[in-house]
């Protein structure tokens, strides 16, 4: 009977996340309620609640759910990386499927620019778990780097480079496009981490 109940109630949270993702993607995080959510879904809104605390926390979970789907496609490929830039081109790989991912891209591109203004969330979102952080791309390329340059500075410039992207394809400016910014990144991570690469 308790494995019964848990299934169920696996099936309850998986449907509302999907009920989730798909009004996230129609309407936008901020203008979609609770309600809404739970409606869309066919569920009482004791439902959400007893999985959640609230909307923000549900979407971390489906971002930590994302981000772990995006990530074991691309862990294979990264520990047989020869040198910096296939290392470089894997990651690429990896975020272009985020931009090709239309609904989700602008759902989270528009969360994190929500959590800036909420500290408790910016301070998660900062988290592997909930991004491309720093240190994540730092342990991506740190044995491929052949200079003193920072593999966080790398991982750093790549993140900005990577989300200022998304505003900017966001607003749908198309001076640059995606292949301009993954062909510069790529560079610009050779330039100061590989020896070939680096001017003395």
């Amino acid at each position: 009977m308790a494995k019964k109940q848990q299934e169920k109630s696996q099936q309850t949270m998986q449907e509302l996340m999907d009920s989730a993702i798909e009004l996230f993607g129609s309407k936008g995080f901020a203008s979609t309620s609770v309600a809404e959510i739970t409606d869309h879904a066919g569920y009482a809104k004791g439902s959400f609640y007893r999985h959640w605390n609230s909307k923000d926390e549900l979407f971390l979970q489906i971002v930590e759910r994302k981000f772990k789907q995006y990530r074991a496609t691309r862990h294979d490929k990264i520990v047989n990386a020869e040198n910096l830039e296939q290392a470089m081109n894997i990651i690429w790989d990896f975020l272009e499927t985020i931009v090709h991912d239309k609904n989700w891209s602008s759902i989270f591109l528009e969360f994190t620019v929500y959590s800036a203004t909420n500290d408790p969330v910016r301070k998660l979102m900062n988290k592997s778990d909930y991004r491309l952080s720093n240190k994540v791309f730092a342990d991506l390329v740190r044995d491929h780097v052949e200079t003193d340059f920072s593999p966080e500075k790398i991982g750093a410039l790549n993140t900005a480079l990577f989300e200022g992207y998304l505003i900017h394809h966001a607003l749908e400016a198309e001076e640059l496009s995606l292949k301009d910014i993954r062909e510069n990144a790529i560079a610009m991570a050779l330039r100061n981490g590989t020896k070939q690469g680096r001017i003395e």
